[in-house]
């Protein structure tokens, strides 16, 4: 009994031996995939780093992701250099450009143990730029794993999203706002050309229409005194064009030469002073006569030339149309200058007078756009209802900087003046789940946490927060569903494409 209790004693202390040999090295492995993630960023330039826990005297590796700010795209073209300054002790280490397009990948080894300063210096052909980044510098690789495990955020519905997807997609991360919000009131509207910039074509004879060009349809743009339509009036008994021209021509002609023969003979008083008078004025009424139909008179018919640079808006006639003198051809319509006009209901009547401000969607495009930003402004709301809808007018005048179509009805959001300050992100940061609003949350540049929010009012463009996110909190502001949709497939890795 005493032998097989030694026997059993001595497999115990085997299998725990095993099992503390293997808890060393699954332990150990671990420690290996523990990285350093900094994240720093200026005007110019977002940086996310995954570094090797950061030890005195031995050389990490550090994978560096630059984002250019304006466009959130990889810098494609430019150096970096990166400086630590640790117990006034410095190492530099450099790279002429991106292994590939936003990516750096270089080595350094910390000079002491301590705390220590690490400045990213990027220099592209316009301009220099530098980021700071406090770290701590350990003395034995167990406390840098420790450190590098602070950087690491941890939430069971934090979804990943490398940089390399989001640099493929439009995406943009930014921080809450703090700014004045007025009341809004939405409607829809419909835009309009201002007056004196649309112009009706008429035909200046009877006949029978030809189009000119054969793309000659609604939404073409024209130029002033381009030749588009031609009438034709050849085959007509009573009013034929050239008929016309051909007699005015000759009248023309007579006139002409009965004035001229005068000049010759007035010095000899052989013609009077008045009969010269009136020969005189038969040449210049011939002459008037037979230039106005002959100016736009060819071969093909009297052609009608557009008067106004623009587009055509609307065409009312086609190949063989029959046409009688100023019937409408076409209406031709500028579009620098636009009024939209909105009708509100009666319940805002105490707030018409307080509107200062709006924003507009255009319907194709789907860009928001301030006031402001098209030259804009409210130009008159009525003080009294609508006879047959009960509503109260407003009329807006714009710039047409955003591809409006006259004609097309549009949302719009009047504001009045605002009050106080309030919380506020874009309208494309929202995410809605069955009636509830989240946003995403970014706790590193490559992990997002998603954050139900309560909303409150919104202009088209940004919404107000009423709780759920801080100013302190950067959320993802474009791109929002292609971070959903990496949630739904549920495949993503978060170091998906990255250069280890």
């Amino acid at each position: 009994m005493l032998c097989v209790a030694v026997m059993l004693s001595g497999c115990h202390h085997h299998e725990e031996n095993e099992h503390h040999h293997e808890s060393e090295e699954h332990g150990h492995h671990h420690d290996e995939d523990v990285k350093l993630l900094i994240t720093a960023y200026n005007d110019a330039y977002e940086l996310y780093a995954e570094c090797t826990p950061l030890v005195a005297g031995q050389e990490g590796e550090m994978l560096i992701h630059l984002t250019c700010l304006n466009d959130f795209k990889p810098l494609t073209n430019g150096n970096l250099g990166v400086v630590m300054i640790c117990n006034d002790k410095k190492v530099e280490v450099s790279a002429t450009a991106p292994e590939r397009a936003g990516i750096f990948h270089l080595h350094l080894t910390p000079p002491s143990a301590g705390s220590a300063k690490l400045i990213f210096s990027i220099g592209t052909a316009d301009t220099t730029s530098e980021l700071t980044y406090e770290a701590i510098v350990a003395p034995d690789p167990h406390e840098a794993i420790e450190e590098a495990e602070k950087s690491h955020h941890h939430s069971s519905s934090a979804i990943a999203f490398s940089k390399e997807q989001s640099w493929k997609t439009d995406f943009a991360t930014a921080f809450p706002q703090k700014m004045p919000f007025g009341q809004v009131i939405p409607a829809i509207a419909q835009i309009q050309p201002a007056q004196g910039n649309e112009v009706i074509v008429v035909a200046p004879t009877e006949g029978i229409v030809s189009l000119l060009s054969s793309n000659l349809f609604e939404g073409k743009e024209v130029t002033k005194g381009a030749s588009l339509i031609s009438i034709r009036s050849d085959q007509l008994i009573d009013d034929n064009l050239s008929l016309r021209v051909n007699e005015a021509y000759h009248n023309y002609e007579t006139a002409k030469e009965n004035y001229e023969r005068a000049q010759s003979l007035i010095d000899q008083k052989i013609v009077s002073e008045k009969e010269f008078s009136q020969l005189k004025n038969n040449y210049e009424n011939a002459k008037l006569v037979y230039d106005n139909l002959n100016k736009n008179y060819s071969a093909q018919g009297a052609t009608v030339r557009t008067p106004i640079s623009g587009f055509i808006q609307q065409l009312f006639v086609q190949n063989g149309s029959y046409v009688t003198t100023g019937q409408p051809l076409m209406t031709i319509s500028q579009t620098q200058n636009l009024i939209i006009k909105a009708e509100i209901p009666q319940r805002y009547a105490s707030m018409v007078s307080l509107l200062q401000d709006a924003t507009i969607e255009n319907p194709l495009s789907k860009k928001v756009y301030e006031l402001s930003e098209l030259g804009g402004k409210i130009i008159s709301y009525g003080k009294s209802l609508s006879t047959n809808s009960l509503m109260l007018p407003i009329t807006l005048q714009i710039n047409n900087a955003g591809g409006f179509v006259p004609g097309s009805l549009v949302k719009i959001w009047l504001r009045t003046a605002a009050t106080s300050p309030t919380l506020v992100i874009p309208k494309t940061a929202l995410i809605e789940e069955q009636g509830n609003y989240f946003v995403w949350v970014q706790l590193t540049p490559e992990l997002f946490d998603k954050q139900e929010v309560k909303i409150g009012i919104t202009d088209g463009k940004n919404v107000e927060i009423v709780s759920g996110i801080t100013e302190s909190q950067r959320i993802v502001v474009k791109g929002a569903v292609m971070v959903k949709l990496s949630k739904s497939s549920g495949a993503l890795d978060p170091h998906a494409g990255h250069v280890h």
